[in-house]
């Protein structure tokens, strides 16, 4: 998918607005000069950065509500999903929490923060302390058992845990869930058609 199909696609349907459109490609500019050197995202995926990872972060804003609280991105790597979400948000009382244990990673973040001029913090280790959020999202952070977790034991409930999954996540959530009394159910990919998302009510046992 081209870039301006994608562009299309985040204002008619995702209702990005053409400021944020304007700090994405900011983003991607920063990201590719970053990536000569760090190597944050594979080089193969380069020349389809809109569709490989902008918009398929970006679809999450399907399942959130910005209208008050915060979210939390498990392992925010070069941010996928978080930084896009946060570029997204035109909220100010919404904040986006971007967790990221790589200091290389947490200083490119940190940058992009203060230049697209963005509300997101940073937060190193997610086992540091109890996050405090209505969301937790996750695009290549741990399995999924790893993440409910997480969720379950670090995490204030009630919250939703949104997680972006490959082909096998009907497998991987009956594993994961096996366990659990927690409803979810998988939504399909904008951008893969055997990829999945994954949306959880995590709640108090």
């Amino acid at each position: 998918m081209q870039e301006q199909a994608v562009i299309n696609i985040l204002q008619e349907q995702l209702k990005f607005t053409d400021q944020s459109i304007d700090k994405l490609k900011m983003f991607e500019t920063e990201l590719l000069k970053a990536n000569r050197k760090h190597n944050f995202i594979a080089k193969s995926t380069e020349g389809f950065i809109w569709s490989r990872h902008i918009l398929d972060s970006a679809q999450l804003v399907k399942y959130i509500n910005f209208n008050e609280g915060s979210l939390s991105d498990l392992g925010s790597g070069a941010g996928f999903p978080g930084l896009v979400l946060a570029i997204h948000n035109q909220n100010f009382n919404f904040h986006v929490k971007l967790y990221e244990k790589s200091p290389v990673k947490r200083e490119f973040l940190d940058e992009m923060i203060g230049k697209l001029k963005i509300k997101a913090s940073l937060f190193t280790d997610v086992f540091d302390e109890r996050i405090e959020s209505a969301y937790i999202i996750s695009r290549a952070f741990k399995k999924l058992d790893k993440i409910i977790q997480v969720s379950r034991e670090i995490a204030k409930k009630p919250h939703k845990l949104i997680i972006l999954k490959g082909q096998n996540a009907q497998d991987e959530a009956i594993k994961a869930f096996k366990s659990y009394k927690y409803s979810y159910k998988l939504e399909k990919s904008m951008t893969d058609e055997k990829s999945k998302i994954l949306i959880a009510d995590i709640f108090n046992d």
